[in-house]
């Protein structure tokens, strides 16, 4: 089996909390007090330009928001947003480990917003860990669509049998699968780690 010289790795669910999933929009949509059904039937409608980059953070929240005068400013609730995000327990341990070995091309492949996507790159510093930042919202496309992991390949050059792909959902691992890459079902970190030095990494 070809050794494994690059890792991609999904990034709400496994190295951060989710930034704005349906549990994080029902937090904000009772702080805010907003019409819950109303309020998720607007981020359905743009959430695909949303998290592919072609509606920015403003837009998104004139749209799904602010459509309407409210008692808020959109600075509070952005902060709200960007407020969700937590690290995953010991996941950047073990990145932070792999990083620092220099033996892989490090990249994160996942969907998110722009805005939400680099406020979480900065704000957990993320950039020491990887290398590149292949994220929705400049790629143009999400997972599961077999063209991001095309694209993941095509950017790292490299072979699919050559990467191992990192995620907490299993149709985005099975998609991968597919694809022809290598994959890691993430469950937690202590999970993460065996399997890693399993698939015979060395970190």
């Amino acid at each position: 089996m070809a050794e494994i010289t690059a890792l991609f790795w999904d990034v709400g669910g496994v190295l951060l909390t989710n930034g704005w999933d349906r549990h994080g929009r029902q937090f904000a949509a009772q702080k805010f007090k907003l019409d819950w059904e109303d309020f998720e039937d607007r981020h359905e409608l743009v959430a695909g330009r949303f998290e592919t980059g072609r509606l920015g953070l403003d837009r998104y929240l004139d749209r799904t928001i602010f459509y309407r005068s409210r008692d808020f400013g959109k600075d509070e609730f952005k902060a709200c947003m960007f407020a969700q995000s937590k690290p995953v327990d010991g996941t950047l341990d073990v990145v932070g480990r792999l990083a620092r070995s220099g033996r892989y091309l490090m990249g994160t492949l996942n969907n998110e917003s722009r805005e939400l996507n680099l406020y979480r790159i900065e704000h957990f510093g993320l950039r020491k860990y990887f290398n590149v930042f292949m994220s929705s919202c400049f790629l143009g496309v999400k997972k599961p669509d077999d063209e991001m992991f095309r694209l993941a390949l095509d950017l790292s050059q490299r072979k699919p049998e050559e990467c191992l792909f990192i995620d907490d959902r299993e149709l985005n691992v099975e998609c991968a699968a597919r694809s022809g890459l290598r994959t890691l079902h993430f469950r937690n970190a202590a999970q993460l780690d065996q399997e890693l030095h399993q698939a015979g990494l060395e970190f």
